[in-house]
């Protein structure tokens, strides 16, 4: 029962990031949207910068922005600023319950490196802080006023992350954190400069005095970060589904260029507009996901498992099903037997002969070319184990 509730509990707090994600994502891409496609040519009305009609949902939309701000407070005035807080809120709940309640199964990889629990939780949370911390300090610095080389840094410090955890957690565990890393940063910018820049806007026109550029100017700079980070930690989000990048011997190499290919991608959408010389940034882009897709091909790791030295011979049917009920039945069954598991994950039973060969490719991959499987090598499968599943693979 504990299991079972552990589940629907997974379900629950993934149902509501996802919910919120869309809403703190989508504003995010509306208002760069409507700012890249405002109607700046004069003549405007007084104290208008820009205007765009819009049809949505049946009507017509006339919107206006105001070169400071309108002589009178509107009310109501609508912040959006929840959506993100709830963002984060849903995101740390969803590592507390599933990543923190079974850190021996998906927080921990012995074969990376065989971190107590508790420690694991430890490097999760200091990611995630010391992350805001190298990065406020460097917006902070002098280097605030030379974009090029503070993104260069901040950059930097991501690859950084992504090497360390990658050396220190689960494959699946060193993605959702840098991603988690980078969420921490874009709301705590929200939080701490961005809203407080538009408190002081809002106090400025209550008391009918100049607003401080100041405030702005740093808003302004973090809301331009948080634009460029959005694609990545979208992938992040959606990476657990892909062994195939997280499982990977360089997988924090892969996670870098996949997030580069992202930030080009944004940075396309961003300036499209201002000049059609930018089109060569798309076909880029693919380009570079189709090397990132070669990069991870099972045929180049298949090479390198399948050497002299590696060589095994076939094993029996019946030889493989003591690996697989040893190795993964624990977990993959109609009735796991593993604590905290109420079903098999994904669906992907592995009891019986006939549904091994029903998935053989999940399970070559998984256990094989990605070794992803078992989750942090809870059953201790040795690699001459892994070896004899693929020479029985090699040999359907």
């Amino acid at each position: 029962m504990e299991a079972h509730i552990h589940e629907w509990l997974n379900l629950l707090v993934r149902w509501i990031h996802f919910i919120v994600g869309i809403a703190w994502i989508g504003a995010s891409f509306y208002f760069n949207w409507l700012e890249n496609n405002l109607d700046r040519k004069p003549p405007q009305d007084t104290g208008i910068a820009g205007n765009l009609w819009a049809i949505h949902g049946g009507g017509f939309y006339h919107l206006k922005k105001f070169s400071t701000g309108p002589d009178k407070l509107p009310s109501p005035l609508h912040w959006f600023k929840w959506e993100a807080y709830t963002t984060w809120l849903s995101g740390v709940s969803l590592l507390v319950i599933v990543y923190y309640f079974n850190a021996r199964a998906y927080l921990v990889d012995p074969s990376v490196f065989d971190l107590a629990p508790w420690l694991a939780i430890i490097v999760s949370l200091a990611s995630l802080f010391v992350s805001w911390i190298v990065y406020d300090l460097l917006c902070r610095s002098a280097l605030r006023d030379k974009p090029e080389t503070l993104t260069a840094l901040i950059f930097s410090w991501f690859v950084l992350l992504a090497w360390l955890l990658s050396h220190l957690l689960s494959g699946r565990a060193a993605y959702i954190h840098v991603g988690a890393a980078i969420g921490t940063i874009m709301v705590a910018n929200v939080f701490f400069v961005i809203i407080p820049a538009q408190k002081e806007m809002v106090r400025a026109l209550l008391e009918k005095r100049p607003v401080d550029p100041s405030p702005s100017k740093n808003g302004l700079l973090r809301s331009r970060h948080n634009n460029y980070l959005t694609l990545p930690v979208l992938f992040t989000m959606i990476s657990t589904h892909f062994p195939s990048t997280y499982g990977h011997p360089w997988n924090w190499a892969v996670l870098v260029l996949l997030a580069l290919i992202g930030v080009a991608v944004r940075h396309y959408f961003n300036v499209r507009h201002l000049s059609k010389a930018m089109h060569w940034i798309l076909p880029a882009a693919f380009a570079g996901m189709v090397g990132v897709m070669w990069l991870t091909s099972p045929q180049l790791q298949l090479r390198i498992a399948s050497s002299p030295d590696n060589e095994q011979p076939v094993i029996s049917d019946q030889q493989l099903m003591t690996i697989v009920n040893q190795r993964c039945a624990a977990c993959h069954a109609a009735n796991p037997s593993q604590p905290g598991f109420a079903s098999a994950p994904n669906g992907l039973e592995l009891d019986t002969l006939e549904k091994v060969q029903t998935n053989l490719e999940k399970v070559y991959q998984t256990t094989v070319v990605t070794k992803i499987m078992p989750l942090g090598n809870l059953t201790g499968m040795l690699d001459q184990e892994r070896q004899q599943v693929m020479a029985w693979y090699l040999a359907r």
